[in-house]
């Protein structure tokens, strides 16, 4: 697998109900290297950006209106296959639908308030992660135990 970097929003909900902790945790048990991390409010024009590919659809206003309500947390978050582990991890997208052991699994219950977002593609967390962060608010490292993550 080659190593990537995917975009995570951390949204209202899993901010206000004190997870925001708990979900990186996960990230980085998992391995994932931590290069991007923001606590920030979404304005309506960046909402409107972020959400361009639903604008038309019935719930558009609504998602718009939720991502700018209250604070949320933008990541990036390196690894192998970085993209596909966190979709995983996250679960489907109705949390009321999502297995045990993922995070929408874990701690949502419906498909409107589900904690959180992850880039389905590598080419959708190019453009996610160039919409919420500047280049030099990213990180290069090498973790301490990457030597025993990788091959």
């Amino acid at each position: 697998m080659p190593r990537e970097r995917t975009f995570v929003l951390l949204k209202p909900d899993a901010v206000h109900r004190g997870l925001v902790g708990t979900i990186v945790h996960r990230f980085e048990r998992r391995g994932l290297k931590l290069v991007g991390m923001k606590a920030m409010r979404v304005s309506k024009g960046l909402a409107e950006t972020y959400y361009a590919e639903h604008k038309g659809k019935p719930f558009f206003e609504g998602l718009v209106k939720y991502v700018t309500s209250s604070p949320v947390v933008a990541i990036v978050l390196e690894g192998d296959g970085a993209v596909a582990v966190v979709r995983r991890m996250m679960g489907k997208t109705n949390s009321a639908e999502a297995e045990p052991g993922t995070i929408r699994g874990d701690f949502g219950l419906q498909i409107g308030r589900n904690l959180i977002h992850g880039s389905d593609s590598t080419t959708s967390a190019r453009r996610e992660i160039d919409l919420f962060f500047k280049p030099e608010e990213l990180l290069e490292y090498t973790r301490i135990d990457e030597a025993w993550l990788y091959e």
